[in-house]
């Protein structure tokens, strides 16, 4: 399996931890899989596609990926 180092702060780290008690992910690791998976899949839809977040049944929201 091909490794990968990378460096940064410790404002990323607390990121990655707080990710990974909130989505049960079980290594730092899982959370950028899953995080690449996901970006991965939403490029895929076409590069107009936008994702909307909603609250309370209303958009709050949209983000388009570059």
């Amino acid at each position: 399996m091909p490794r990968y180092t990378i460096d940064y702060d410790n404002t990323f780290d607390k990121t990655l931890t707080d990710l990974m008690k909130d989505t049960g992910a079980t290594t730092k690791a899982d959370v950028i899989r899953r995080a690449v998976a996901a970006y991965k899949y939403f490029k895929s839809q076409g590069s107009d596609a936008k994702i909307s977040v909603t609250k309370d049944g209303k958009v709050v929201n949209d983000v388009v990926l570059p």
